[in-house]
């Protein structure tokens, strides 16, 4: 499986405790290639988790890969920002939302189905998800 991690994804599949840890256990049993992320999603896991220690792990082990660089990207950063500015996206989210165009035929794995379901890629693209079940 490849994929693109959002927050959610990362935190469910560390914290035993989490509501969606079963779901992100069993997706992480099936990847081929490390899942795609980026900064911002790991420091927000990290804060989720009140530790940075899974994060540091997790790369070591070729669970997840940063892919994305917010320097090269900020203008179409701050695009997004502006259009999704009702919702109040939250930083990680636009990365997402810009790596989801990047890397078109990676899904995002998120828990968060409700503001992914609204965000579009290329302006009018439904981003592909994979999601806990209903």
């Amino acid at each position: 499986m490849k994929g693109i991690a959002d927050t959610g994804f990362l935190v469910a599949f560390v914290s035993r405790n989490d509501f969606h840890h079963d779901w992100a256990e069993h997706l992480a049993r099936q990847w081929e290639e490390p899942f795609l992320t980026c900064e911002s999603v790991l420091s927000e896991t990290a804060f989720h988790l009140g530790s940075s220690r899974a994060i540091f792990e997790m790369p070591g082990r070729g669970f997840i890969t940063p892919a994305f660089n917010c320097n090269d990207r900020l203008q179409q950063l701050e695009n997004l920002d502006r259009r999704y500015a009702d919702r109040g996206a939250d930083f990680a989210d636009l990365c997402l939302i810009r790596m989801s165009e990047l890397f078109p035929k990676y899904p995002v794995i998120t828990p968060d189905r409700d503001e992914f379901r609204v965000y579009r890629r290329n302006k009018r693209e439904v981003i592909p998800l994979i999601c806990p079940p209903e």
